[in-house]
């Protein structure tokens, strides 16, 4: 099978799946939508394999592609449109239907199923950061449908969606930050139906961990880099292939470095956290690893390192907004249904009171991240709105897991119920740094 006929397979499943929904009928949008997915499939890539991938650039670039800023009205609006209306319902199906039966699973073993996460390329993730011309999905800068989709996601589970995503934000780092270099050698394997296992490895297992100012060095040597160093809970860090590392230039300051996983000097260990358990959380060790002095990205500008944390920050805030809908969602009913002393315990104030204090923070948490989101697609300075995006999530999100276990009372602490596993992922928005980048 040739690549283009791959290309057109992946293509296929994915019309499979949104063509059933009915936006694209509504809008007008169904020969659109078909032409897109022919357009992005078509120019899929598949490596030989895996476990023994070598990134080589199949064409060499005359410049690097970069997504040119969002067309912004000037007000401040978070309806998505009907692209992005599109591409919700269809990742919220996926959540529902696939990854929250298999979430209980995946919990315990410390491991999101392969199928699953085929099935997640096979959707599309990996795509929505990188520019058309590269084979990706989108011909602006996309971090509000990478917000609306990781959202989605985490409604179904937030640990699964950790691992789906953790590929597509090294792909966004390379189509924002990659030279021509970097983007013609490793960028077409996040296109295709092979999609390597990837993260953004920025944490590191230390008492108030600033990640503006890592412990991992690049010492310049040869020519390139010595890299030396620990980073903790990388998902997917035992089977990935290739990382994003944050690290401090002797005499120049952060910056970051694609390191491959097959260079000498790289191990990882297992590292399961509290939450987010489907993502096979590991450790990353860096033992004198050399690398070229074109791993380095955006020529180690610092500038580019804070916009990595930053919207790294970002996604996290969309997946604790998802999962908070997620406890809303399944607490309603819940309250409704249960019945003590003759009537349904939502007629009590107190849980009447916290269901509706639970949607006010989540809306508030949900605007907050849009924003920073929205800012960050049209080229404005979105520091301020991505710190106070992950305030707001990070306090707020640990509340409404903690209000959702509560008001299932002693349900709410035994698994037989969701809500106990996504009080510890809400816990992870306030402690994780990397791994996802919108």
């Amino acid at each position: 099978m040739s690549v283009a006929d791959k290309g057109m397979e992946a293509g296929l499943r994915v019309l499979t799946r949104v063509a059933g929904l009915e936006l694209l009928d509504r809008f007008g949008l169904r020969e659109r939508a078909e032409r897109a997915i022919y357009s992005a499939s078509k120019n899929g890539f598949r490596a030989a394999g895996a476990a023994n991938r070598a990134f080589t650039a199949v064409n060499r670039l005359a410049a690097p592609a970069r997504l040119a800023p969002a067309r912004g009205s000037g007000l401040f609006d978070v309806t998505p449109d009907d692209e992005q209306q599109m591409l919700r319902e269809a990742f919220a199906a996926f959540a529902m239907d696939e990854l929250r039966p298999a979430a209980p699973d995946a919990d315990a073993a410390c491991q999101a199923p392969a199928e699953l996460l085929a099935k997640s390329v096979e959707l599309g993730v990996t795509m929505l950061g990188v520019p058309e011309e590269l084979g990706g999905a989108v011909s602006d800068r996309s971090a509000v449908t990478s917000v609306l989709a990781a959202e989605m996601l985490a409604r179904g589970d937030m640990g699964l969606s950790v691992a789906a995503l953790a590929p597509a934000g090294v792909a966004t780092a390379l189509a924002l930050w990659g030279d021509a270099d970097q983007q013609a050698t490793y960028l077409p394997a996040f296109v295709g139906d092979d999609v390597p296992a990837a993260a953004l490895a920025l944490l590191e297992a230390r008492a108030i961990f600033n990640p503006m100012a890592p412990a991992t060095t690049a010492r310049p040597a040869g020519g390139g880099y010595v890299l030396d160093g620990v980073k903790s809970l990388v998902p997917r860090g035992r089977d990935a292939e290739l990382f994003v590392v944050g690290a401090s230039i002797e005499g120049r300051g952060r910056a970051l470095f694609l390191v491959e996983s097959g260079s000498a000097g790289v191990s990882t260990e297992p590292e399961p956290a509290m939450g987010v358990r489907a993502a096979a959380t590991s450790r990353l060790i860096l033992e004198a690893v050399n690398v070229p002095a074109g791993a380095l990205l955006a020529q180690g500008d610092p500038r580019v390192y804070s916009e990595c944390v930053a919207r790294g920050r970002i996604a996290w805030c969309a997946l604790a907004v998802g999962t908070a809908q997620a406890v809303l969602d399944y607490v309603i009913p819940y309250v409704n249904d249960r019945v003590a002393f003759g009537e349904p315990i939502s007629h009590r104030q107190a849980v009447a009171f916290m269901v509706a204090d639970i949607g006010v923070e989540l809306d508030g948490m949900r605007l907050v991240t849009y924003r920073a989101a929205g800012r960050a697609d049209t080229g404005k300075d979105f520091a301020r709105e991505a710190a106070l995006a992950r305030r707001l999530c990070a306090e707020r999100g640990m509340k409404i897991g903690s209000d959702g276990v509560q008001l299932l009372g002693g349900h709410g602490y035994v698994k037989e119920h969701p809500v106990e596993r996504w009080y510890r992922d809400l816990r992870s928005a306030g402690v994780k740094e990397g791994a996802l980048l919108v």
